[in-house]
């Protein structure tokens, strides 16, 4: 059996969704021939035991030859025994069909995701995403389960046709005709249960929106007094995703229900004629027996057929969703022919005029704040119209992966995981407990340490909620210090912390990062106090550089905007 999660899941083919669909199957062809192969001999098995049990009746019982009602019976068991062995390996495949399809398509949406990364969310809601992961792989697999009982159905079918009509013509047309008869008849509903899935998807999708929205923002919604206006929203659409799905319910109900009564008409009238012949002397009592046993097994194919139809149809509309997210380009694209960023060297910014000197430490005043994250996204490449230079050579000629392997953002907006601290603070078990705790104590985070009661195995919430908002920003600090990049950036590192951990911190971080590049984005006068130059930024332009104690003597700008600053954490204080 296969290894989940696969090693590579490929690129996948999202033109359409049944171009998806074929992309998924041909990735595991080999189980879903597999599980086709078992699911006809199950079925097969299953078509030849009415017509063994009806020679039983003619050739043991009617005529009273107990050795022959012997060697029907031996074949019955075999036949039995080997149903049952193809049905344990029929449903190994098709788990395995169904996880496969599931972990592929989880795998190929995830690593999108990734590779977009802040393109995401410009295009698709939360819940759209969520929606794809929790529920439309589900789908998916089922669609590559049932592909396994569908072929077992159509050769069931066609050997049982072919016994009848070598024992009743009449009677092999009435079944070889009635059940595509059936199945023609079922199709109708089909089509509207596909709009109706389709728009239940919909809703589901932007009831999960809101739903991720309220619980990011409940403390917002309470401090404004908003929260019952928003859980009247949710419920109103949630009432909206259950009218949907008793819409969906409503004709899921009637083709389940058709699904009998249809077969069921359709073995009363088989037996009916059967019985006839049988009276008229046209057929025996063990074949009148065998057609009753193909009347009946032969809903379980067209149950079959039309289950595959349905989980088609889902399946269909689940893809479409995939392939939308399949779909997105990043706003950032590698070059077609990428150069290798060197080592080392200052970070340029020509439009700016910025320049982080090799190996030290510099801070970034600007005197509109709120452009310290799009500065630095454009430091970080994170922004496609940067002409930033590293060393020399520009980072939009280089590769994402390149870039982000020298270059480290760590915004406001930087957030933490479900896991263990030390899994949070280095997902790839790089650093000893040594290195960790360094960077903790650069990060003043002892304190953070010791109030968990298992220390670096203790349980992180998600995103960190148990911690407080000073707490979870020295965290975020600790892991970027420990991923040790060429150069770090980092946008307010401190804004939420006290005056007291702020001076330790600014006093342990040049020596923490002595020999690497770090880029400071702020106004704390006691970072800006520590570092080797300071840039102020003006109108998007470089307008001073120096030390900081120089510049507040010779610059009232400066001066002005970094004791605004000043004023107002003091106020906030």
């Amino acid at each position: 059996m296969r290894q989940l999660p696969l090693a590579d899941p490929g690129v996948p083919d999202h033109r359409s969704p049944t171009r998806y669909l074929a992309w998924v199957a041909r990735g595991q062809s080999r189980t879903l021939a597999g599980g086709m192969a078992f699911g006809i001999l199950w079925m097969g098995s299953q078509a030849f035991i009415p017509a063994i049990l009806g020679k039983a009746i003619d050739e043991g019982i009617s005529a009273r030859d107990g050795e022959r009602l012997l060697q029907w019976t031996a074949a019955l068991f075999v036949v039995g025994v080997v149903q049952a062995l193809a049905g344990i390996m029929r449903h190994r495949f098709a788990v395995t069909n169904w996880l496969t399809a599931a972990y592929r398509t989880v795998q190929v949406v995830t690593r999108k995701s990734a590779d977009l990364g802040a393109t995401l969310p410009k295009h698709l809601a939360t819940g759209e995403v969520v929606s794809v992961g929790a529920g439309d792989l589900a789908y998916v697999g089922n669609l590559m389960e049932v592909s396994a009982r569908f072929a077992g159905a159509i050769v069931a079918f066609v050997v049982v046709a072919s016994i009848l009509l070598s024992t009743s013509t009449a009677l092999g047309l009435v079944v070889l005709i009635g059940v595509p008869v059936m199945l023609f008849l079922l199709g109708p509903m089909l089509r509207p249960l596909h709009k109706r899935q389709s728009a239940q998807r919909e809703a589901v999708g932007e009831l999960n929106s809101l739903g991720s929205d309220i619980v990011a923002g409940l403390r917002v919604l309470r401090g404004i007094g908003g929260e019952e206006s928003f859980s009247r929203r949710y419920r109103a659409e949630s009432q909206q995703v259950r009218h949907a799905g008793v819409r969906v319910a409503r004709i899921q109900s009637v083709l389940d229900a058709a699904q009998v009564l249809l077969p069921g008409v359709f073995v009363v009238l088989v037996v009916g004629l059967g019985a006839h012949f049988a009276l008229r002397g046209d057929l025996s009592a063990g074949s009148l027996v065998a057609f009753y046993g193909y009347a009946t097994f032969l809903v379980l194919p067209l149950r079959n057929a039309t289950d595959f139809a349905n989980q088609l149809m889902r399946g269909l509309v689940a893809a479409r969703r995939v392939i939308r997210v399949l779909a997105l380009t990043p706003d950032i694209t590698d070059p077609v022919q990428p150069v290798r960023l060197p080592d080392g060297g200052d970070l340029v910014d020509p439009v700016s005029g910025i320049r982080a000197r090799d190996g030290q430490l510099t801070a970034i005043v600007s005197a509109e704040p709120d452009t310290y994250s799009e500065l630095a996204d454009r430091l970080g490449r994170y922004d496609d119209t940067s002409e930033v230079r590293y060393g020399g050579v520009t980072l939009a000629s280089a590769t994402r992966e390149d870039v982000r392997a020298r270059i480290l953002v760590s915004d406001t907006a930087s957030q933490l995981f479900t896991g263990t601290l030390r899994q949070e603070l280095d997902p790839d078990n790089r650093r000893t407990d040594d290195e960790l705790m360094a960077a903790m104590r650069t990060a003043s985070a002892e304190d953070v340490l010791v109030a968990l009661a298992d220390g670096l195995d203790s349980e992180v919430e998600e995103k960190g909620r148990s911690f407080s908002g000073g707490q979870r920003q020295r965290l975020v600090l600790v892991r970027a210090l420990l991923l040790d990049p060429a150069v770090l950036v980092m946008v307010e590192p401190t804004s939420a912390v006290d005056a007291h951990t702020e001076a330790r911190i600014a006093d342990r971080l040049r020596a923490h990062r002595a020999g690497r590049t770090t880029v400071v984005l702020t106004a704390s006068p006691l970072l800006l106090d520590r570092v080797d130059e300071v840039i102020f930024v003006a109108a998007g332009r470089v307008v001073a550089t120096g030390k900081h104690r120089t510049l507040l003597d010779t610059d009232p700008y400066y001066r002005k905007t970094v004791t605004r600053e000043t004023e107002e954490e003091e106020v906030l204080t």
